[in-house]
This record gives structure tokens, C-alpha cells and sequence, in this order.
């Protein structure tokens, strides 16, 4: 569908040069799309005096099926949530027009409580759905596998209702608006075009980006204090109560509503409207949605069964050959008209007031922390505190439980026994995103970025918590704290803020990690192997920075390194970990050189002893 609405607001990086630049580049993708625009309003407007009868019905019914195809877009395409339950708030939305119209009767009063039990009802489905499916620890396929049973239980539910809801006949007759068929297009087709704008400026805007961010990649989501599970659930909500209203409307158009309406048929014909036109694009789902209704309407009747068998085709060639959908392959020749986005202005900002009160707290604080796997004691009575300022390497041979202990620290239920509290706050059995919210931060030991955002993108998602994003624009400024800010100059990430992310070398990809860990503006950052697999000057990089952010900011830094000649370097104290149990801690000469230490790593310092190299720098 057309879009009458001009491209977000860009803004210029760092000279006036470069913003002319990008202005220039932007304009003949702003012409496309006021011309495009013209054209959808221009077609809308003429359809009645261009198309005849049959087909006027047929568009008004495809304009609101086309409605939901939207909304299965926004769930599927980008936040990848396949889902087969938006036929059932479909019909739970004509069903609502049909009942009230057919047993209230049809006046401005039973209007309004149709419109608000659509509504009601869809929405509070939407929420049971949304809880069931999400939970935490639920997985993409159980969720998948509810939205289907959904569709199944409503159809039976209705078939089971008698003369209530028709049965299996549907209900027919009832009175509704005493409209005129070009009313009608018009109703349905700005609609559609409403719907279709909104959404294409919502999946566009900063906050819209979230969806993305959890298609790409959910765990480092929650380790960005974002509520995943929550998000989700008031997406489906709102979907869903879209969904509703166009099933409202298109009972209210047709005068017949059927437990196909709400069935799992319907359903599977909306995944492959969105599939055939192209998932993840809005417009292609709405175009794809337009022709089928329409070829089905003119070739149903003359190939009823072939014509099933050349919509089932189509739609395994589109899967296997052009899993992007058709209407993107089509407009590909135009997508030179886009141009490229100007990246936005990095600008600092100060800490918050609230993260400077924390730092009269002790930053960490374990008692008797604890993780089995049945009879298998990963951890056993971990005691360790660490306090602002403070640098500490924890080291240990492969399999102590280093990375385990990272996970209780920033994780509520993966602890067996004992107490984990940051910055004075216990951290109970609260997930992830509760505890990035107490000032805990996190860094993977293998880049943990969305891959298909840029770095710009990747940085202001980092900032969610901070700064509420829009829901309908994009901000021309990106805001860092001025250890992000040291982070992302030092690397030059700052030359490549409009690079994705899927793009950058490794170690580039490792220090947009850390930037983002950063730009949550934590007190507790924990370090699993920042270094690895990095060059020797980007080494030596992030370990100026490291330096810096607990010498210079007064960050609780924890950090797990097998290079112990870099934690000589920037450790404030060692913390030694073996068969799960802390077993030695203090400056770095104290533990290197202790008999324990040489005794665990005997093995290792009589395999490198040989070539000369220092056995207990190798160990770790």
C-alpha cells in the first residue's frame, strides 16, 4: 500500500558537509515515496468510479483481511514471532458485530458495546495468550504451537454455541449500517491506509527498532534491561485488538459472520499472504494480500481446485527460491532511490544523579552462593565482595566455574543456594532485565550485538532503559556516557555508526559489545574475555579503557582473562577459582607466585615449562 507520510528525520553527523551530503541523497527517496503516496490516495479515491460491483466487494473484504496481514507482519516479519492466532481476534471482532447486532438489535448504543467488547474481549484474550506464550522460559516453538491452538478452540467454541452463535451455519440477516458500497471502500481503504502508515512509521522509529532487536537477538535484550517477555505481550495485545476492530468492520460490511472467520484456515492464509508478498516489509503483506483476495475471487470459480493447487505452489517456490517474498525482488531495481541514512550526532551526556549516590554502597556482595546440576556441584560456598573502583581478575583453570559464577551474578534463577545482592539491592530469583536495573552490567565472551542493526541502532537500543525511545520518530542525536563515548572513539566505531553490525571484524563487533554493555550507564560490569581473538593493538585498547573505567569512573569491574599478562596490567586484585570454590585472592605477585596457584597449573607449567615461557602465566 502507498504511504503518503515523508521518510524520518535525518540529521547530519559531524560537518556541514556531510549534512548536505545526506540531504541530497534523501531527497529522491522522499519524491518516491510523496509520489507513491499520491498515487495509493489518488487510487483509493477513484475506485469507485474505475471498478464494478463485484470487485468494489471483493477489495472492501480484502482491504480489511489485509488489515491483519499487517499485523501478522509486525509479529512474524519483525519481531519473529510466527503466530496463527490473529484469524481468531479477526473473527472474535465479526463475531462481536454479529451477536450484538443480531440479538440487541442495531442502534448507536449497541454500536458502542459491540465496538467495546471487541475491544474488551480481544484484549484480554491477547493478554491470557500473550502470558501463556511468553513466560519466562518459554520457547519461539511453544509459543508458535499456542497461537495455533487458539484459532482451534475459538471454531469449536462457536460451533458448540447453538442458535447463540449460529453453529456451524454462522449468523446471517442482522441489521447493520445502511451504507453505499463506494462508503464502504472508501471506510475499509483508509482504514488500511491509516493502519499501514502507522505501522511503517512505528517498525521504523527508534522504538520500534526494539522489535528487531528481539527477532535478532532476545538474551542480549534482557541483558539491556528490556522487558522481552512484556513487550511482546503488549504487542500482541495491541495486534490483536486491530485485528478485532477489522473484523468488526468486516462483519459489519457483510452482514455473515462463520466460525471460519476465526479458524485455523484463516490463519495459515495469512502466514502466506505475508510470506508470498514479503515478510518483514508491511507493504509487501498488503499488496500480497490484495491480489490473492482478488485473483481467488475471479479464479475460484472457474479452477476451484486448481487454483488451490497454484496458490500452494507459488507459495513453496517463494519459500524455497525467494525467501524474501516478491515484492521486494520486484522493486530491488529502485531501491537505488533510497540513498543511505545520515548516521546521527554523538553527543555526551552526564551519569545520572542516582548512579553517582550508588558508589557509597558496596558494589557486589556474594554469601554462600551455590549451582549443582543434580549431584554435579558446579559452585560450592562462593564468598566474594567487590567495591567501586576496584578491577578484579578471576582466573581459574577450564571448567572452574567462572562463567557459571557470571550467570549468578546477573541471573536470579540460576543460583542453587545462597545470596546475590548488587548495589544493595538482592537480587532474589529476578530475571536478567531486573538486574541490569539494579546497575549490573554484562559482556559475553563472544560478541553478543543485534546483527542486523547498525551501530547506531545497536548503541541507542543500549540506552532504552535511560532514555524512553519514540514510538513514531527518530532521534537525530545519539547520547552516550563519556565511558561509552571513550569506548566507541577509541575503536573509531564513531566513523561507523551507519555500518551494521553484521559487518564489522571481530574486534569491532567486540567493542560495540562493550560500548553497549556501557551506555546502560552500569556500576557492576562483568567481563567474560574481552580480549579474545582481538589483535594486539585492539588489546591494548580495550585495556586502556578497562583501566580507565574503574580507576578513572569508579566502575565494579569483575573479569574473567586467560591472559594473565593483561590482567598484570590493569587488575586491581586476583580472585582465584578451582573445582568451584574460591580458593585463593589478593594483589596479583600474591597469587601468581604462591604454591597453590603452581600447584593447580602444575600440569600446564610442565607442558609450557619446555619452551621457556612462564608456566603460570599460560595456566589460566
Amino acid at each position: 500500500m502507498a504511504k503518503v507520510d515523508a521518510p524520518p528525520d535525518h540529521a547530519g553527523a559531524y560537518s556541514a558537509q556531510r549534512d548536505e551530503r545526506a540531504s541530497n541523497r534523501l531527497e529522491p527517496r522522499g519524491r518516491g515515496l510523496l509520489m507513491a503516496g499520491c498515487f495509493g490516495v489518488l487510487l483509493l479515491a477513484a475506485g469507485p468510479f474505475v471498478f464494478g460491483t463485484y470487485l468494489l466487494n471483493v477489495l472492501i473484504q480484502a482491504f480489511f483481511f489485509s488489515i491483519v496481514a499487517v499485523t501478522v507482519d509486525i509479529l512474524w516479519g519483525y519481531t519473529g514471532y510466527l503466530t496463527f492466532g490473529q484469524s481468531a481476534f479477526f473473527g472474535l471482532g465479526a463475531y462481536a458485530a454479529g451477536l450484538v447486532f443480531t440479538h440487541g438489535g442495531f442502534s448507536t448504543g449497541y454500536v458502542v458495546l459491540a465496538l467495546g467488547a471487541t475491544i474488551a474481549v480481544t484484549a484480554a484474550v491477547a493478554a491470557l495468550l500473550g502470558w501463556l506464550s511468553f513466560y519466562r522460559g518459554a520457547s519461539p516453538f511453544f509459543a508458535t504451537v499456542m497461537s495455533l491452538v487458539l484459532p482451534i478452540v475459538l471454531s469449536q467454541l462457536l460451533l458448540s454455541g447453538g442458535q447463540w452463535t449460529g453453529s456451524s451455519s454462522g449468523l446471517t440477516g442482522y441489521e447493520t449500517f445502511d451504507l453505499s458500497l463506494p462508503a464502504w471502500y472508501w471506510i475499509a481503504g483508509a482504514a488500511l491506509l491509516a493502519v499501514a502508515t502507522l505501522a511503517w512509521l512505528f517498525v521504523r522509529s527508534d522504538g520500534g527498532r526494539v522489535l528487531a532487536a528481539i527477532r535478532d537477538n532476545e538474551s542480549r535484550c534482557s541483558y539491556l534491561g528490556i522487558n522481552t517477555s512484556l513487550v511482546k505481550i503488549i504487542l500482541l495485545i495491541a495486534t490483536a485488538v486491530i485485528a478485532g476492530l477489522a473484523g468488526f468492520g468486516y462483519g459489519s460490511f457483510s452482514g455473515v459472520v462463520a466460525p471460519e472467520l476465526t479458524g485455523f484456515v484463516l490463519g495459515t492464509q495469512l502466514i502466506i499472504w505475508v510470506a508470498l508478498g514479503g515478510r518483514g516489509t508491511l507493504w509487501g503483506p498488503v499488496i500480497g494480500a490484495l491480489l490473492i483476495n482478488v485473483g481467488t475471487a475471479y479464479l475460484s470459480g472457474s479452477m476451484p481446485f486448481a487454483w488451490q493447487l497454484i496458490l500452494g505452489a507459488a507459495f513453496v517456490t517463494v519459500i524455497v527460491l525467494l525467501p524474501q517474498g516478491l515484492v521486494p525482488l520486484l522493486l530491488k531495481p529502485l531501491r537505488h532511490l533510497a540513498g543511505n541514512s545520515a548516521a546521527p550526532e554523538l553527543v555526551e551526556r552526564a551519569v545520572r544523579a542516582e548512579y553517582k549516590q550508588a558508589l557509597s554502597r558496596p558494589a557486589l556482595q556474594m554469601n554462600g552462593v551455590a549451582k549443582n546440576f543434580g549431584s554435579l556441584k558446579v559452585l560450592q560456598g562462593i564468598d566474594l565482595n567487590a567495591n567501586a573502583g576496584e578491577l578484579v581478575g578471576l582466573i581459574g583453570p577450564n571448567g572452574a566455574g567462572k562463567t557459571t559464577l557470571m550467570r549468578c551474578m546477573s541471573d536470579g534463577a540460576e543460583r542453587s543456594a545462597g545470596a546475590v545482592v548488587l548495589c544493595g539491592n538482592d537480587i532474589r530469583q529476578l530475571p536478567p532485565d531486573r538486574c541490569v536495573r539494579f546497575g549490573l552490567g554484562r559482556k559475553f565472551q563472544n560478541a553478543n550485538v543485534f546483527e542486523t542493526l547498525t551501530v547506531a541502532e545497536c548503541l541507542r537500543l543500549a540506552g532504552t532503559i535511560i532514555e524512553r525511545p519514540s514510538l513514531f520518530k527518530r532521534s537525530n542525536t545519539l547520547a552516550l556516557p563519556p565511558y561509552a563515548m571513550e569506548v566507541v572513539r577509541t575503536t573509531r566505531l564513531d566513523q561507523k555508526l551507519g555500518a551494521v553490525a553484521n559487518d564489522l571484524s571481530h574486534g569491532e563487533q567486540q567493542a560495540l559489545e562493550l560500548a553497549m554493555v556501557l551506555a546502560l550507564e552500569p556500576r557492576i560490569v562483568l567481563l567474560d574475555e574481552p580480549t579474545a581473538g582481538l589483535t594486539k593493538t585492539e588489546r591494548t585498547q580495550i585495556g586502556n579503557v578497562l583501566a580507565a573505567l574503574a580507576h578513572q569512573y569508579q566502575l565494579c569491574c569483575l573479569l574473567v582473562e586467560h591472559d594473565l599478562d593483561f590482567v598484570a596490567e590493569i587488575a586491581t586484585r586476583i580472585v582465584v577459582l578451582h573445582q568451584g570454590r574460591i580458593v585463593m585472592q589478593g594483589n596479583f605477585n600474591e597469587v601468581v607466585n604462591s604454591e597453590l596457584v603452581k600447584t593447580i597449573y602444575a600440569g600446564t607449567a610442565q607442558s609450557a615449562g619446555s619452551d621457556g615461557s612462564t608456566p603460570h602465566r599460560e595456566a589460566s
